[in-house]
């Protein structure tokens, strides 16, 4: 990976802040059990809502990471949410499915290491169905806001696309070699110059366009993009990768035939072992 990748959280990071909130909120949520039982007259000790709470806390925590990559995999645009929306759907059974098991599990070791015995008042058809009623808002929550958060995050980032031909008029450029690209950031727009980019970096089925320190997604295809771009700036080192050779600095050779491509704002790019020799016979022509 680049340095110059854009800026997100961790994963570990993320986890650790959503572990403190709900943490917070799982010690609340005990200590009005305990408070609830003693205005009923019943003795209820402290531990055991602490397990209730934290042994379906846990498998939250361990299944988030699993979620945000599947937001990131299949992420719900205006032209796709249709056509998603049965997938999370499904996926938020499983997901459910998955915290009730882990949820049982744990709170049956736990009275067993405790010497106590956990008893489900509910059978499983019934705890299944009244936990997925809890999940599936916990489950739209956390992709409702992984979704937000990604969109503020392209919205300041911005978003490029390459200019097409006009309406009316000749075209300004060959569409074929365009040598602006429109970026959107903040709802204004920029032209940025083909040879500002500094490398481009495949994601998907977008193109991160590296510019002055910024990352601007690109909805095309590396292979698409090479084709478009002219051969004598652009060079391919890698499959996932496109360098401007006017922003590359120096080449470190590696074990193995591959190689570290230095550029210019210090991010460190791959080279394959097949594209090492084209690249550098494409230098020295």
């Amino acid at each position: 990976m680049a340095q110059g990748s854009p800026p997100r959280w961790r994963t570990s990071t993320r986890v650790l802040v959503w572990a403190a909130i709900l943490s917070v909120s799982a010690v609340s949520n005990a200590l009005v059990e305990v408070m609830d039982a003693g205005r009923h007259g019943e003795a209820l000790a402290v531990w055991e809502p602490l397990v209730w709470e934290f042994s379906s806390l846990a498998p939250v925590l361990l299944t988030l990471p699993l979620l945000w990559w599947g937001c990131r995999r299949w992420p719900l645009h205006a032209d796709t949410w249709k056509r998603r929306l049965p997938l999370y759907l499904l996926a938020s059974v499983g997901w459910s499915l998955l915290h009730v098991a882990a949820m049982m599990l744990l709170r049956k070791g736990t009275y067993a290491v405790l010497g106590g015995h956990y008893e489900d008042a509910a059978g499983w058809l019934q705890r299944l169905g009244y936990e997925y009623l809890k999940d599936v808002r916990t489950f739209a929550l956390f992709v409702a806001l992984e979704h937000l958060a990604g969109w503020f995050g392209r919205r300041r980032q911005g978003e490029a696309s390459l200019l097409a031909a006009p309406d009316v008029g000749p075209p300004v450029e060959p569409v074929e070699r365009p040598h602006h690209f429109l970026v959107r950031k903040l709802g204004k727009e920029f032209l940025v110059a083909t040879g500002d980019v500094e490398y481009a970096q495949a994601a998907g089925n977008y193109v991160n366009l590296r510019v002055r320190g910024h990352d601007y997604p690109l909805r095309i295809t590396m292979a698409v993009l090479e084709g478009r771009l002219d051969p004598a700036v652009f060079l391919r080192p890698h499959r996932s990768w496109l360098v401007n050779r006017g922003h590359l600095r120096s080449i470190e050779p590696l074990d193995g035939g591959e190689a570290l491509l230095h550029m210019g704002d210090g991010a460190k790019v791959p080279c394959s072992r097949r594209q090492l020799p084209l690249l550098r016979q494409a230098l020295g022509g």
